[in-house]
């Protein structure tokens, strides 16, 4: 059974990715390799897959601190990572 495509929202992109896919999966088909900063502005991204480095942590429709290793896509999500807050 195929799955359909749906659009998410990455920073203010469209990006197509499979219904039910992470979110993880929807950023690394954007090229957005940064879901956070660290204190010192760093850039950081998923290290484990299943939460529990927590590294992974994105804002999902206006809902800060979202892992993106453990949230699946829905049609129209707005995803903001650190990408563009980095010093």
């Amino acid at each position: 059974m195929a799955t359909e495509d749906i659009l998410v929202q990455v920073d203010g992109r469209p990006v197509a990715v499979a219904e039910g896919a992470s979110v993880i999966a929807a950023l690394v088909l954007a090229d957005s390799l940064c879901t956070r900063r660290s204190v010192g502005g760093e850039a950081r991204f998923a290290f484990c897959g299943m939460g529990y480095c927590q590294e992974c942590r994105v804002s999902i429709d206006g809902r800060p601190h979202r892992l993106a290793c453990q949230s699946a896509c829905r049609p129209g999500m707005v995803i903001v990572t650190g990408a563009g807050s980095g010093t």
